[in-house]
């Protein structure tokens, strides 16, 4: 009998809770509803000051976390409304909650969104905390969705690519013929392009990528930026805030003051497009299919600058293959919560750096 999960994503560029319901026959997805909240403005900027070290964290923290709780309850109820869903008809949400510190390295990783407040708001069993499992077992909690892109989007015939830019770009490395599934962290994705749109036109992100495709980049800021050494880091391995923020930008763009704002905003641009297919040249040079997701995929002018910088190989988004962009990483999330509540693993150790494959998360029961 199908079964119906909701998956609930908030990603690094902070910009809304993606909920979605997700009807499950057999293994396949299918989106049943989408719906998006945006974070209200107070709310985000508590959670921006929760990514800057300083005092009083813990309060910060304490008032935070049921905050977004409340609104993720809101955008799943909102959800349900849409789909005229009964939330008795939902096995259960998979809630990934909002990541404050990625810092696998130090041997931690911390997402909010108090999963007991959200199971009392919804009536509804939720599944949360999926990437503190992978890191207790060694890896790096990061990234989740290469499992979720092989189960759905591997090819018997042809190798592929899933990219998923967010705040920051992924890659799943998906050969033919069930190969073995790799993929880790790029480097920025819309992360900055979203910060210097804000500073610069006072917009919250560049659309379709008008501004970078204003002007050229400059190859010499460019290089600058690539020699960043996380480039040259050999996966296992992710990333996020805690380096690509906005000292980090400054820090690059000091000897570059005489350059316009639309050309360090192609810059930006290009580097995450180079950095991706930098990544695939270097770690899957067979790939012949590139689908991608994730905000990212509705910026013209990267997905024109991702053509360029990958010739011979066919990309697309993955509504090519069904789901639409914008989507994916919250079904990812309704899939990994039905990997949890059937006792099956969430994490591939090929790409995390796991010490072997882990059931993901906890489970909170409705009450």
């Amino acid at each position: 009998m199908p079964e119906i999960y909701v998956g609930l994503m908030s990603g690094t560029s902070l910009d809304a809770v993606d909920a979605v319901a997700v009807r499950f026959d057999d293994l396949r997805p299918v989106l049943i509803a989408s719906h998006t909240t945006p974070w209200p403005a107070d709310l985000k900027a508590k959670i921006q000051h929760l990514f800057q070290l300083g005092n009083d964290e813990i309060h910060h923290l304490a008032e935070v976390d049921p905050a977004i709780a409340h609104l993720c309850a809101q955008a799943t109820r909102e959800l349900l409304a849409r789909a005229a869903l009964p939330a008795d008809q939902v096995k259960a949400i998979g809630s990934h909650g909002q990541t404050i510190r990625h810092l696998p390295e130090r041997g931690y990783t911390l997402q909010i969104g108090d999963p007991n407040i959200l199971a009392e708001q919804t009536g509804i069993t939720v599944v949360a905390d999926f990437r503190r499992r992978d890191i207790a077992a060694g890896g790096q909690g990061a990234p989740l969705v290469p499992a979720f892109h092989h189960a759905i989007f591997a090819s018997d015939r042809r190798h592929r690519v899933a990219v998923n830019i967010g705040g920051i770009s992924n890659i799943s490395i998906l050969p033919a013929a069930s190969q073995q599934v790799t993929g880790f962290d790029t480097g920025p994705g819309n992360l900055l392009m979203d910060y210097w749109c804000q500073q610069r036109w006072l917009k919250p992100f560049d659309k379709d990528g008008f501004h970078a495709g204003q002007e050229p980049h400059d190859p010499i800021l460019l290089e600058t930026m690539l020699s960043e050494s996380f480039f040259r880091q050999r996966p296992p391995k992710s990333t996020g805030r805690e380096l690509f923020n906005p000292q980090w930008l400054q820090w690059m763009l000091k000897g570059f003051s005489g350059l316009s704002p639309t050309t360090v905003q192609a810059t930006l641009c290009r580097l995450s497009a180079r950095s991706i297919a930098d990544a695939i040249k270097h770690y899957a040079p067979e790939t012949e299919e590139i689908f991608v997701c994730g905000g990212g995929a509705r910026n013209q002018t990267l997905m024109k600058m991702l053509r360029e910088e990958l010739p011979n190989r066919d990309v697309q988004s993955t509504s090519a293959l069904g789901i639409d962009p914008q989507w994916v990483e919250a079904v990812a999330f309704a899939w990994l919560a039905r990997q949890t509540m059937n006792n099956l693993p969430g994490n591939l150790p090929g790409v995390t750096g796991a010490s072997g494959p882990r059931i993901l998360g906890g489970i909170y029961p409705a009450s």
